[in-house]
């Protein structure tokens, strides 16, 4: 009865915080329809323009984000068959760190450019475009680490932010009932390319090293992603864009920015863990090489599904608290029983499973966070932005944390086999952690409303 009483008194606290995300929608729609003059704009969520622009968007997502992603290959192949790299081997790491760290540090600088110029918002693209390009040829012709930190790392990351908010933009602008859906999508698509690229970056390496097959990936990008920059434009004419350029910056006062900007960089600090180290425990409990790779091909493929799953549904009438806390929780229980008992693929296979569904369902959640914060469509944006910074703290922090969590041997039969106990812990407890900041403030707002 107490179990019964406690659900029934917590249910319309959803109801109702679902109900006001689904009112701050609908007056965005309607603020959207009220300034501009509907015969001289496109529709929104639907029509060849909106789909063009999103299905540009997965591509680029695809290819460039999934590209730095999917650097464990080279890593592995610079540290092993690269005779000039052994001396710096200790920096190698460091090149996909700094590749994917400026993407997202870098993210609110690059939405505050694309926000105050946003007439130039496809020259932005064309800006970072060759700058990804060259930094792939450059880094092919390098034969140093160093050299490979500058181009691979530092360019090529530098080019991926600046062209990927401009395109953040647009589709904000084109998607506004079915965001969630049209965001889940852009964000699974790295994990598309993560089910497969790594596969065959791997066997280009092996076949012509890895200088040709930078190469070929600059030459791919050019071939598969140029003829698309022409598609990419925003809904709104220029003089319209001009009119919003201020960014209002009210919703840093509001506490549900903060509550869910905490459980974004608490859950941040285990997040990036399981794709890093799920390969290497395989290995050190016994699995081989190749079911490594295959449990991150896994995971990959469930994290499509979970992003476009949870961004479905938070355009819903479902809370984006609720789908927090369940996201949240359910990663939490995965790592604990899946991930520290795991001794076989029998155990590993459904923690890659589960995982990806749900860790990653959660980062999507960060267009229905924004819509949560404010009713004015600029500030999804600029929320947007902040959430990826702030979840990039713990991606920055991988190196370090993994470095003084693996000081212990390894322990077969143990749990997490020992040497993983520390990462094992923090990858599930920052989850649970991120969880219980969110119910204690929905328990805070529906003690509030009782009283």
């Amino acid at each position: 009865m107490g179990g019964q009483t406690q659900i029934e008194t917590q249910q319309p606290l959803f109801e109702l915080q679902a109900a006001q995300e689904q009112q701050h929608e609908s007056t965005a729609s309607r603020q959207d329809s009220q300034i501009y003059h509907p015969q001289e704009l496109k529709p929104v969520d639907r029509g060849r323009d909106a789909w063009v622009v999103l299905i540009a968007g997965f591509v680029f997502e695809a290819l460039f984000w999934g590209f730095p992603m999917c650097y464990g290959v080279f890593q592995n192949y610079y540290t092993t068959q690269v005779p000039e790299f052994q001396s710096d081997k200790d920096k190698v790491a460091l090149i996909g760190a700094l590749a994917q760290g400026l993407y997202y540090l870098g993210a609110p600088l690059s939405a505050v450019a694309t926000k105050r110029f946003p007439k130039y918002q496809r020259q932005q693209i064309w800006l970072g475009w060759p700058m990804c390009v060259l930094g792939l040829l450059a880094a092919s012709f390098t034969n140093s680490v160093d050299g490979l930190l500058l181009t691979q790392g530092f360019l090529y990351g530098l080019g991926f932010v600046t062209l990927t908010y401009p395109i953040i933009a647009m589709l904000n602008e084109w998607w506004i009932s079915r965001k969630g859906m049209a965001f889940g999508l852009i964000s699974a698509s790295s994990g598309a390319t993560g089910a497969v690229m790594p596969f065959i970056i791997e066997a280009l390496l092996e076949r012509y090293g890895h200088k040709t097959t930078l190469r070929a990936c600059a030459v791919a990008m050019v071939i598969l992603t140029g003829p698309l920059i022409p598609l990419f434009k925003g809904r709104l004419p220029a003089s319209e864009q001009a009119s919003l350029a201020k960014m209002d910056w009210s919703f840093f006062s509001k506490p549900l920015f903060w509550v869910y900007g905490s459980a974004i960089v608490i859950q941040g600090f285990g997040f990036f863990f399981p794709v890093v180290f799920l390969p290497s425990y395989a290995s050190t409990i016994g699995i081989s090489s190749l079911n490594g790779a295959l449990l991150l091909a896994v995971m990959s493929i469930s994290q499509v599904l979970g992003q476009f799953f949870f961004g479905y549904l938070s355009d819903k009438s479902i809370s984006v608290t609720l789908l927090s806390m369940v996201a949240c929780i359910v990663a939490a229980a995965a790592t604990f029983a899946l991930w520290g008992l795991g001794k076989s693929m029998a155990m590993l296979v459904p923690f890659a499973i589960v995982y990806g569904f749900f860790a990653f369902g959660f980062g999507t959640l960060r267009v229905a966070m924004g819509r949560a914060v404010s009713d004015d469509p600029s500030t999804v944006f600029a929320t947007y932005a902040i959430f990826v910074f702030l979840q990039g703290i713990g991606n920055v922090m991988v190196g370090p944390l993994s470095a003084a969590l693996m000081s212990k041997p390894v322990v077969r039969g143990a749990y997490s086999a020992g040497q993983y106990d520390g990462i094992v812990f923090l990858t599930g407890a920052s989850s649970a952690l991120a969880a219980m900041i969110i119910i204690v403030w929905s328990s805070y707002q529906h003690l509030m409303k009782d009283s």
